[in-house]
């Protein structure tokens, strides 16, 4: 698997374009990364940049961005909402794919010594990366922000992990720099209908995990509590593995609690939204909406969607954009500006357009265009294809009539029975929609090797191995479709017994295609098997076709019975 790395710096420039365009342009000159986002803002005079690739190019990039903040950001003139201690404020790497936690932690430790030796700025290194245990927290990195700087490089104890003997002007300059290595984080902001900073910080101290100091009385102003070590008791918040605090935003006119949800298995972003709201509520405040800061995973999103869905007791069985859009509305992610998911979402921004078109040429046609593409001279796309599609349409009908089961007058209390019939059918249709492309691929793969050279015997065996073997993936690829078509047919059953009797019609249409996508399929498992030299290996696909139609063809007849008892009456 390709490694890949998240790097998510921020710098402490939110309002000069000239600034933040020339720092991207430094990140984007390393061209294998790829900027996936730029997130400006005024009030925290703070930039976040996000940008993915292979490690090595993630790190030159993220150094190459440091530089070039650098050059460019004088900390002795810099002043905003947000906490910072230099140029570039905080520098952590992310493992997205391939690549482990402790291995980022290592880059990054790499990548603060080579900011130190090259450049001169000094770093602190946090969170996976921290040297020392303390300094996994991001705020004792952080503590006393730029000012303290002199003090803190004076004393060893506080001293960066790397850093001059003495403060000079070029920490003057540029800061600290913190570097860490850490999983996926989800900075949001929920906004209150307030302008009390003070309001909103004491909502920040109910739910983030740390909570607040102890006092007596539970008074906010009361003398201090410390146990028998002289040590400040703490009360916690609500929220594990959030940090939080408050703030009042001037381009907005509005307080907000700021959140950094450091662990989204622990504390989902919906969860978050939800005590933070419940919070609010008991101190008089109201959330009217929340901002995503930089960008989110999109299960969080769905995980949301899914919530929210479920609370309603409406089916989870639709479309993810769907789903995307509850979740938006949900949380009123666009209550200060609009909210694109293709803009906020890493795993929309990551897909290659093209490369994304090309492997789904047919299933992004028209019903039209397919057809017609069809019916061309080309041999492909075929009868697979076609197959795969039939089969991708028998669990649409399916999860429509799931969908319409969820929704019908009466039957509220069986609303979850007929959302989980809808999402089995929902994850069938998307796996077959891909064996609609994949079918012409395997085809287009065959001719490829046909056209290999073919001189010398060495040419010669190497072609024919290679045909073989594309030959027998060809085979597979419809058994692939025969696997899923079948699954779709429990789903029908399921439905015609069970589901609105209105749409029973549908659901016997489902098993119709169901069967024949089996049917068309097995046609292709075996025409493709035909053409190996060697038919070892495409005898157990056969036999499992083989037995995949005989299942196919007997829920076909069991669902078709079930279909005509509601229509005979």
């Amino acid at each position: 698997m390709k490694q890949i790395v998240e790097c998510v710096p921020n710098y402490s420039e939110g309002r000069d374009k000239s600034v933040i365009d020339s720092i991207v342009a430094a990140i984007a000159s390393v061209g294998e990364v790829k900027v996936l986002d730029v997130d400006p803002g005024e009030a925290t005079n703070r930039t976040v940049v996000t940008f993915v690739g292979e490690p090595e190019a993630v790190c030159e990039a993220a150094f190459r961005g440091a530089a070039r903040a650098q050059e460019l950001i004088d900390m002795r003139h810099h002043h905003g909402a947000h906490p910072r201690s230099g140029a570039t404020d905080v520098l952590p790497l992310i493992p997205v794919a391939g690549i482990t936690l402790e291995e980022c932690a290592s880059l990054a430790r790499q990548l603060a010594k080579r900011l130190f030796v090259e450049l001169g700025i000094p770093c602190y290194c946090y969170e996976a990366a921290a040297f020392k245990p303390e300094r996994k927290n991001l705020a004792v990195c952080r503590a006393g922000e730029y000012e303290a700087l002199p003090e803190k490089i004076a004393d060893p104890d506080r001293r960066p992990d790397f850093s001059p003997d003495a403060y000079n002007d070029t920490v003057a300059r540029c800061g600290a720099t913190n570097v860490g290595a850490r999983n996926f984080l989800v900075a949001v902001n929920y906004n209150l209908n307030t302008t009390s900073t003070r309001r909103a910080m004491a909502v920040a101290f109910d739910v983030r995990e740390k909570g607040r100091k102890a006092r007596e009385g539970g008074s906010l102003t009361g003398k201090l509590l410390k146990d028998e070590n002289g040590e400040q008791i703490w009360i916690p918040g609500t929220l594990k593995g959030c940090k939080a605090i408050g703030w009042y935003i001037d381009e907005y006119g509005i307080a907000q609690v700021s959140m950094n949800i450091t662990d989204i298995d622990a504390t989902p972003l919906h969860v978050a939204y939800e005590e933070v709201t419940r919070a609010a509520a008991a101190r008089g405040l109201r959330v009217t909406g929340a901002e995503i800061v930089g960008l989110v995973p999109k299960k969080v999103l769905l995980e949301a969607g899914r919530f929210y869905l479920a609370r309603q007791q409406r089916s989870l069985g639709i479309d993810e954009s769907e789903i995307l859009k509850i979740a938006v509305k949900s949380m009123s992610l666009d209550d200060l500006k609009p909210f694109d998911p293709k803009e906020k979402v890493i795993e929309f921004l990551m897909q290659d357009e093209a490369e994304e078109a090309k492997k789904h040429r047919l299933v992004r046609m028209t019903a039209e265009g397919f057809a017609r593409e069809t019916a061309s001279e080309s041999p492909a796309p075929g009868g697979g294809s076609i197959s795969a599609y039939m089969g991708a349409l028998a669990a649409a009908l399916g999860t429509m009539v799931a969908n319409l089961s969820s929704h019908k007058r009466g039957w509220d209390d069986r609303w979850k029975e007929f959302s989980d019939v809808a999402e089995q059918g929902q994850a069938l249709m998307q796996e077959l929609l891909d064996l609609v492309d994949e079918d012409t691929a395997a085809f287009d793969r065959i001719m490829a090797c046909f056209g290999m050279p073919k001189g010398t015997d060495e040419e010669k065996a190497a072609r024919a191995a290679a045909i073989e073997e594309a030959t027998l993936y060809a085979a597979s690829v419809p058994l692939k479709t025969m696997e899923a078509s079948l699954k779709t047919l429990p789903l029908a059953l399921e439905m015609a017994r069970k589901g609105n009797p209105a749409s029973a019609s549908d659901a016997g249409v489902a098993a119709l295609a169901a069967r024949a996508a089996c049917r068309g399929a097995e046609l292709n498992v075996r025409i493709n098997a035909s053409g190996l030299k060697d038919k070892t290996p495409a005898e157990p696909l056969i036999a499992r076709a083989a037995a995949i139609l005989k299942e196919a063809e007997a829920l076909e007849a069991q669902v078709i019975e079930a279909v005509n008892g509601h229509i005979n009456g």
